[in-house]
């Protein structure tokens, strides 16, 4: 039996939603073998107007923790805002107007940022040539736990970098990488009409464009 304090952290938990983002097309364009979870998640912009608690934020940022990193130097850093708390106008005035458009409408912002440098095995700081590796790794199963439970996400590189830094109030030795929309998916309609056709999972490239065993002599990229 567990005990009374597995009990309680268990119903903590929030429960996974089966309203996540789907793309049943991509089946039929993949290998049998590839896990729903990786295909049904893609990038919509249409949010409902839907509340996220602290616990629903965390236990989306949790799964990043867990990510690999060179000498687990673990570089990555999320900064978070929930829609209607005090840094959601701030971290919202940050991206592209564009982007501005539809993201206000999302139910949390995520920055990401890693640290430029780390300590090396010998105790030195040394140039963290992965951090960038490493913090993509980290945004991924942010990412992928969020569709897990229901979420949707949205990356974006449309942001000011500059101020996005400034208004963090990062170190020098950080750099801001991308910001994560987070919501409930919502109906196409509910975007601006000229938005409306690229509301849909996109494809991919086939796989023998991105991956082969070997070299990549006698291979002529598109």
């Amino acid at each position: 039996m567990a005990s009374p304090g597995l009990r309680l952290l268990s119903n903590a938990l929030p429960k996974q939603d089966s309203a996540m983002t789907s793309a049943p097309d991509r089946a039929s364009l993949s290998l049998p073998s590839t896990h729903p979870l990786f295909l049904d998640r893609w990038s919509p912009r249409a949010f409902l107007d839907a509340p996220m608690s602290t616990g629903e934020l965390q236990s989306i940022m949790e799964a990043a923790r867990w990510a690999p990193s060179a000498y687990n130097s673990q570089p990555w850093r999320f900064l978070c805002a929930r829609k209607g708390t005090p840094n959601w106008n701030s971290f919202l005035s940050w991206l592209v107007p564009f982007n501005q458009s539809w993201a206000g409408n999302a139910s949390a912002l995520i920055y990401v940022a890693s640290r430029t440098v780390m300590l090396s095995p010998s105790g030195k700081t040394v140039p963290a040539t992965t951090h960038e590796f490493d913090a993509g790794a980290a945004a991924m199963l942010l990412q992928l736990q969020a569709a897990h439970l229901g979420w949707a996400t949205h990356a974006m590189s449309g942001f000011d970098v500059e101020a996005a830094h400034k208004g963090l109030a990062a170190p020098a030795d950080f750099k801001i990488h991308a910001a994560i929309a987070i919501g409930k998916q919502g109906p196409a309609d509910l975007l601006p009409e000229g938005m409306r056709p690229r509301e849909a999972p996109s494809d991919r490239a086939p796989l023998a464009t991105l991956a082969w065993e070997g070299t990549f002599e006698g291979h002529n990229e598109p």
